[in-house]
């Protein structure tokens, strides 16, 4: 599965567009990982953990959308996007989605 950002992938021709394929998750900061890093942030410096976190709620939702992808009969996402929202105090959502299609 080919997943790519622009509007085309260079030496392949889109036959068909199949529709938006997403992928989302939901993920929530945690009682220990908030004190830690509430300590760090006091001593200034990158908040890993916090890092970490979001870097996995990006991963999953790729992969979801990848899943998505592949039960419309794609070979390919084009155009894809991500975003993120604050679902609760605590709590951000990961969105990925896309352009599903069929190469020749």
């Amino acid at each position: 599965m080919q997943v790519v950002s622009t509007e085309t992938i260079p030496g392949e021709e889109i036959d068909e567009a199949l529709g938006i394929a997403r992928g989302n998750t939901v993920e929530a900061r945690n009682v220990g990982r908030d004190i830690t890093q509430s300590l760090r942030n006091l001593a200034g410096g990158e908040l890993k953990a916090y890092s970490k976190l979001l870097t996995g709620a990006r991963d999953e939702a790729l992969q979801r959308m990848i899943e998505d992808a592949e039960e419309l009969g794609a070979d390919a996402v084009v155009n894809v996007r991500m975003e993120t929202s604050t679902i609760a105090s605590g709590g951000s959502e990961v969105i990925a989605y896309g352009t599903a299609v069929r190469l020749q």
